[in-house]
């Protein structure tokens, strides 16, 4: 359910405001409304969010290094006694090992350098960053040099302060032509050839420089000093990374760091949504919501600070009133799905949960629809929560859901007969007993098998709909509840409509045509004369009448919504075409030598058809969800989630 919400504004002095934030924090059970104001990049907070990112970024894609585990046991005489030397062991500092001597490890405070190193210790984003920056100046100069070495081999390793020398006597240059340039050198220039190939000539050429052609750059250096600069530069670059890499066992100092800035962050960010009022009271104001039940803590803090405080409930004028969802275990299984689409209804719109999970678990199964897939997905999330619960860790929403999925997609299976695309009269004996026969090919012909799906998803429909509209009807509690009536009303006709279409009339002893009629057209005018009703019915039809095109357009929208359903069936048929398909391929190789290219085909097949099978989930499972009912319940998802201005801790490992 969405949990009721109280509006309250603090008034305390202008120059206490940063205080009160800080207390305000403490409590933590207040969102504060934003204000519109733009975010300076250039606070401290801001550069200090860039740089550690930046720290981040150099060890995001790095492994923690395997630590070989004591053969002696946790908790030993000998274990605690060597854990005791190491901690009053004074830590050294040595190259490839800066960052651990600096910060400690995982288990350990971070030592105090201030008798070796400086009075006070470095935050360890600023550490790695510069590393980082060193390790870059290195780099560019390991690429000039590299460069120079290319540029220079050729001419072998002669020293240039010689050639410097000889030519203050008489010019000497260095060149480097094409062979064209040189057969067309003119008869005066004096020079010595070098080396050749195909393509260059090399020459030493005295006295004067060819006319059109630039000499070459003498280095800095000679070649044998290039490369061993260049070695020692790729030991020092080789070092710089390890010491990253060492930084790698401290993650969580800087995910603590990255709490700190983002509490400092929001931290300026309220400060910006206080106002004040200078010209004569000097005082300063913040409005924020909580929960009903936590007013009282707000109450208590404000008489202990002598603040000024007001609660009442949101107005209709209140756009930004956040939405907190309050379920049980059960329901809140449909949090990952929700978490990962970024989902959730409006402060003033309906909860949907519970039957958003218990229909998203139907058509889940429906578009699996194979009891082999779902058997592996419960054995996968069995395993994954025993080892889960073995390493003592608080198991995980996304793991249970997995299984409660895997169980529908498994009982949809068993009753359906299909076991990974096999043909359900070649399934075992046992398996074709205890299918339901109205859906199983095993008992029944598969064109009635057919005619059954559809029939079934159009029921699916029917009472998923209506379900919205009876929401909608017990929730509103005046007149405008006979809108939803009429809605339902309109559902059942049209639902007949769409069988009388679609299935043949064989299956339906009873074709309700003239009762088809009525029910749309009394639906029609329950919902045409009361579904703008707010103060009287003469001004609901008022309204009725200014929306007559929508009110008809809305007899069409039911019928769309009714035959979207059809999805469930035509998906689920498509993925156990592929799974058929692939047993189909697979099966005259299973009978040969080459049986393990079969065996390979089958997993890789029947692998791909489930991750097939997720991304039509999310496409159609999700949709008939967060679309078709969340537009008959009146749905729009704009729902802000729930951000209480609160103190952040992050424990250290």
């Amino acid at each position: 359910m969405i949990v009721r919400m109280k509006k309250v504004c603090l008034v305390v002095q202008d120059s206490l405001k940063d205080i009160a934030l800080n207390k305000l924090r403490e409590v933590g059970v207040v969102h504060i409304e934003s204000k519109d104001v733009p975010v300076d990049i250039n606070s401290r907070a801001q550069r200090k969010k860039v740089k550690v990112d930046d720290a981040l970024g150099l060890i995001r894609s790095l492994k923690m290094p395997k630590v070989k585990a004591s053969k002696k046991k946790k908790g030993s005489e000998d274990d605690e006694t060597l854990q005791e030397e190491r901690r009053q062991k004074p830590v050294g500092i040595h190259r490839g090992r800066r960052a651990i001597d600096i910060f400690g490890t995982e288990d350990e405070e971070p030592y105090s350098l201030s008798a070796v190193r400086a009075p006070a210790r470095p935050e360890l984003s600023d550490f790695m960053l510069s590393i980082d920056k060193e390790r870059k100046t290195l780099i560019d100069r390991d690429m000039f040099i590299s460069h120079e070495i290319e540029r220079i081999e050729p001419w072998g390793d002669f020293d240039p302060e010689l050639i410097k020398e000889v030519s203050n006597g008489m010019p000497v240059y260095l060149y480097q032509i094409f062979q064209s340039d040189y057969e067309n050198l003119a008869d005066d220039v004096i020079y010595t050839k070098i080396k050749s190939n195909k393509t260059v000539v090399h020459l030493v050429v005295y006295e004067k420089e060819i006319n059109g052609i630039a000499p070459f750059k003498l280095p800095e250096k000679r070649l044998s000093a290039y490369i061993n600069e260049s070695k020692e530069l790729k030991e020092h670059i080789h070092e710089l990374d390890e010491e990253i890499k060492s930084c790698l066992t401290r993650r969580a100092t800087l995910d603590r760091e990255m709490v700190k800035v983002q509490q400092d962050i929001e931290f300026e960010e309220a400060m910006a949504s206080v106002e004040t009022e200078n010209s004569f009271t000097n005082l300063a104001w913040v409005t924020g919501y909580l929960p009903s039940e936590e007013v009282g803590k707000i109450k208590e803090l404000a008489k202990e600070n002598c603040w000024g405080l007001s609660v009442f409930d949101p107005s209709a004028e209140d756009e930004k009133v956040p939405t907190k969802l309050k379920n049980n275990k059960f329901v809140s299984l449909l949090t990952p799905i929700t978490s990962f689409l970024g989902i959730l209804p409006g402060y003033r719109e309906v909860d949907i949960s519970l039957s958003f999970l218990f229909f998203f678990c139907i058509f889940f199964a429906m578009i699996f629809g194979d009891a082999g897939y779902g058997s592996l997905l419960v054995l996968l999330g069995i395993i994954l929560i025993f080892k889960t619960i073995i390493s003592k860790k608080e198991v995980n929403q996304g793991l249970l859901l997995l299984l409660l999925l895997g169980l529908f997609n498994t009982a949809w299976g068993v009753i359906t007969c299909a076991w990974f695309g096999v043909d359900a009269d070649k399934a075992p004996q046992f398996l074709q007993n205890i299918s339901i026969a109205a859906l199983s090919t095993a008992k029944t012909d598969r064109l009635i098998v057919n005619q059954n799906m559809q029939i079934l998803c159009f029921t699916l429909a029917l009472v998923h709909l209506s379900i919205a509209h009876l929401v909608n009807a017990i929730r509103f509690k005046s007149f405008k509840s006979l809108a939803e009536i009429g809605s339902v009303g309109m559902l059942i006709g049209i639902y007949n409509v769409v069988l009388v279409l679609i299935v043949s009339t064989d299956l339906r002893p009873i074709p309700l045509y003239e009762t088809s009629m009525y029910l749309i057209g009394g639906g029609f005018l329950l919902n045409f004369m009361f579904s703008g009703y707010e103060k009287s019915i003469g001004q609901s039809i008022k309204a009725g009448l200014s929306n007559t095109v929508m009110a008809v357009l809305g007899i069409i929208n039911i019928f769309s919504d009714i035959m979207s359903y059809i999805r469930l069936w035509a998906v689920g048929l498509a993925g156990a075409s592929i799974a058929s398909t692939i047993n189909l391929m697979a099966g005259p190789m299973l009978g040969g030598f080459i049986i393990f290219a079969g065996i390979l085909l089958l997993v890789f097949g029947h692998g791909l058809n489930m991750v097939l099978n997720v991304l039509s989930v999310l496409v159609h499972g999700v949709r008939l969800n967060t679309l078709e009912f969340s537009g008959h319940v009146g749905i729009s998802w704009s729902g802000k989630p729930y951000k209480p201005f609160m103190q952040k801790v992050i424990a250290k490992k």
